[in-house]
């Protein structure tokens, strides 16, 4: 059984505070409870903010599909918001999620900030 949702309270004048870019988005920082991972990145409109403040469940704007994307809807490794913040600036969120499922990345890890500068073997090596 998957836990249970819970709304996130919000005010019109909140949602005027978040300063949309050009495209009507805003980057939405995903960290798991408890242990304070930062789990991924992903993009907001006002409608999929509104639908995940209102149901509980994290939903996104796919920039790539140019569509909305509800976490969890093909892989099952879906995220229940438990808290959910603005910075000072309004130009970014945080998500707080219980992350369920094997993880937040599409390559099927926990994070999808698991390769580091500076480590050997890491992937991704530029050319010089």
């Amino acid at each position: 059984m998957p836990p249970a949702t819970t709304s996130i309270a919000w005010t019109p004048e909140q949602l005027a505070d978040v300063r949309w870019n050009a495209d009507g988005l805003v980057p939405v920082i995903v960290q798991e409870q408890g242990s304070g991972a930062v789990l991924m990145l992903a993009w907001s409109n006002v409608e999929t903010l509104r639908e995940t403040l209102d149901t509980g469940r994290a939903v996104f704007w796919s920039r790539s599909r140019r569509e909305r994307w509800r976490k969890g809807d093909t892989s099952g490794d879906r995220q229940w918001v438990r808290e959910a913040y603005y910075d000072c600036d309004g130009d970014t969120l945080l998500l707080v999620v219980e992350q369920e499922g094997a993880g937040a990345c599409h390559t099927g890890a926990r994070s999808c900030f698991s390769r580091a500068f500076g480590r050997a073997g890491a992937a991704g090596a530029l050319p010089a």
